[in-house]
């Protein structure tokens, strides 16, 4: 097995995984950097450290940070995060740059607690990729996440001086995974919790969408796949160098994605495990946190952004399970117009790709939300009149902030998009819509990019507001665009494609894109490069991906009847979303999106991850007429129920 370094650029990108997913957000500004350089000096004149190894229930000891405020004079909340990124600097003389979620709240002073979790850096034991919850252990040996947690919790209260027994949790990413898991079962001290771009369930989040395997987070396998020999406090894994600067052609090359065994052998048990379970088996679904969040009696305040990448599913879905399962639980979800943990960084205005949506949003998230809700359950009355909404969601095209009082809201009446057979978008069903059909040939060899841009990345994150002309204009795409809206509409909610598909093959895959084609006299932004013109900018608002295998069962395959009218139930993610008057509505329907995702070889093959080249065709597909996107309220789908067998 080979294992190459990784070029410095992409080294980079690595350091933008474990930022994300940290509190230490450096940025490049001056003013950043000064703002950086003052919490440095706060944190040196009010914050004392002390490593510790704090041992779990098994035995197994923990590398845990704790970072305890100075003035005696008062006790202070714990805020606890558990990360598998490092809780670097190590060493007690060496302090990190920020304390926290935010400025705000170290200014505030908690004891904050940063610990490396389960078999990763400076801790002991093996590492687990998203570790099952085990209800009802039976012995000290049956250890999670939430009993880790749990037990750190127990230690801290009894060993670090001048708490006041109450604690807070927060994470970005997999640290919000963390996050939730610790809320499951929790210590009776835990009184919030904020499960941030929290991963849920890794057959819907992150590597798969809908079971289609995100190809684009191939270059992370060796971050997960990897045990470490002893405590250490250096990475232990290397990456792949692509040797390229293009990442179309990278993959394209690589072929099947049985090759990429060359880049991993056995000892990436991640990379094993991604190929022995095509399926959504007992694997995958013993890793699900989501049917695990029952009886939570303490507060919880998901965050999400609008446009992450690579954690959307997961924080509404946590939400809404936690709602339908706790209904007396204080239960908040905060969405906003972020990539993924954009809002804990320092960058103003908030930009998305090539999207302005404003400025002063992370700095508001931080000091009006985020703030208010730890001060409040750790030093305040906790009794959940923090003046803070059910729900805080902000309204990606008239780029303002709204309070709702559920999510999905009942009030925001839902919508039908129809296709007429000149692939116009109507409001209202076309008469004899089952009479027409629209095709286009799917070819593996000439997959669609999911993006213009094709550098090699690690994540694949600005994609997610894209201009999408560069689709629009492919034969091997479906587009269907309304007229001019007269008047602002609002689309929020759940969202559903109910497509009628066949295909000539035996297999394939579906994505469906929606998309707000601003009028072509849309002002330009000031910080889009030359190249890039919003007068008729195609803005990807959601898109997603359906294996089409898996449309009776996630568990149990299928392949399609070659010629067969099927019909396709596909669930996007939640919007919030106003097109505004003069703006188009866009659907796009595509069956590669690439390498955002693996190439389906379109001749059904039980393992995916072990096809040939050979089994890799062209199929005709046909969407018909009948066909519709609903949008708004809750529709009752899979993306609201615990995923299905």
């Amino acid at each position: 097995m080979k294992r190459k370094t990784l070029l410095p650029y992409f080294l980079g990108l690595l350091g933008v995984l474990f930022i994300a997913t940290a509190s230490l957000n450096l940025q490049s500004s001056g003013n950043q950097h000064l703002l950086i350089n003052e919490d440095s000096v706060f944190i040196a004149k009010n914050y004392d450290k002390t490593e510790y190894q704090i041992p779990m229930r098994d035995g197994i000891k923990l590398q845990t940070t704790v970072y305890t405020p100075k003035d005696k004079n008062e006790k202070y909340p714990f805020l606890l995060k558990r990360t598998p990124y490092s809780v670097r600097p190590y060493g007690e003389n060496e302090m990190p740059k920020r304390l926290g979620p935010s400025s705000y709240l170290m200014r505030d002073k908690y004891i904050f607690v940063y610990q490396d979790v389960r078999g990763r850096y400076m801790s002991e034991g093996l590492y687990d990729n998203m570790r099952p919850h085990i209800p009802n252990k039976k012995n000290k040996k049956q250890i999670d996440e939430s009993s880790d947690t749990y037990d750190t919790i127990e230690w801290l209260l009894k060993n670090v001086k001048g708490n006041n027994g109450k604690v807070g949790q927060w994470g970005i990413s997999y640290p919000g995974f963390y996050t939730i898991a610790g809320a499951v079962e929790a210590h009776p001290a835990l009184k919030a919790s904020s499960p941030q771009a929290p991963i849920s369930d890794f057959f819907f989040d992150d590597f798969h969408h809908h079971g289609a395997y995100l190809q684009s987070y191939w270059f992370a396998t060796p971050v997960f796949g990897y045990q470490k020999d002893a405590p250490t406090a250096d990475n232990w894994f290397e990456m792949v160098d692509p040797k390229t600067n293009d990442g179309y052609e990278f993959h394209m090359n690589l072929g099947p994605l049985k090759n990429a065994d060359k880049y991993f052998g056995e000892d990436n048990f991640f990379w094993q495990q991604l190929k022995s379970h095509p399926n959504y088996d007992e694997f995958w679904q013993k890793r699900s946190i989501l049917p695990h969040l029952k009886d939570i009696d303490h507060a919880v305040m998901t965050v999400g952004g609008w446009f992450d990448a690579e954690d959307l599913y997961g924080p509404l879905n946590i939400y809404k399970t936690v709602e339908r399962e706790n209904p007396s639980a204080y239960n908040t979800i905060v969405m906003g117009p972020w990539s993924h943990g954009d809002w804990a960084r320092d960058k103003d205005p908030q930009v998305v790709g090539n999207v302005d949506f404003g400025a002063g949003i992370n700095d508001f998230y931080r000091k009006e939300i985020e703030f208010n809700f730890f001060r409040h359950f750790l030093k305040g009355e906790g009794d959940g009149k923090t003046g803070l909404p059910e729900a805080y969601l902000f309204d990606t095209g008239l780029k303002e902030w709204k309070k709702l009082q559920e999510w999905p809201s009942k009030e925001i009446p839902q919508v039908n998009l129809f296709f007429t057979k000149d692939g116009k978008i109507e409001f209202t069903k076309p008469q004899n819509s089952e009479d027409y059909n629209f095709t286009y040939l799917s070819d593996p060899a000439k997959p669609v990019p999911y993006s213009e841009d094709i550098k090699v990345v690690f994540t694949p994150r600005k994609y997610m507001t894209d201009d999408q002309r560069f689709a629009s204009r492919r034969p091997d795409v479906l587009t269907f665009e309304s007229e001019p809206l007269k008047e602002d509409k609002l689309l929020a909610g759940e969202i559903l494609a109910a497509l009628k598909v066949a295909t000539s093959g035996t297999a394939g895959d579906w994505i469906v894109k929606l998309i707000d084609v601003y009028p072509s006299d849309h002002p330009e932004y000031a910080h889009n490069e030359s190249n890039i013109k919003m007068g008729g900018y195609q803005q990807m608002v959601r898109s997603e991906m359906f294996r089409g295998r898996f449309r009776n069962s996630y568990e149990k395959p299928e392949p399609f009847e070659p010629g067969k009218i099927t019909d396709l139930n596909i669930p996007l993610q939640d919007i919030f979303h106003t097109f505004k008057k003069g703006h188009k509505i866009m659907i796009q329907i595509q069956s590669t999106s690439f390498p955002l995702i693996d190439r389906n070889p379109q001749k059904y093959v039980d393992n995916i991850f072990e096809a040939d080249e050979e089994d890799f065709i062209k199929a005709t597909i046909t969407v018909y007429g009948d066909s519709y996107v609903n949008i708004g309220g809750s529709n009752g789908m899979q993306n609201l129920e615990i995923p299905k067998k």
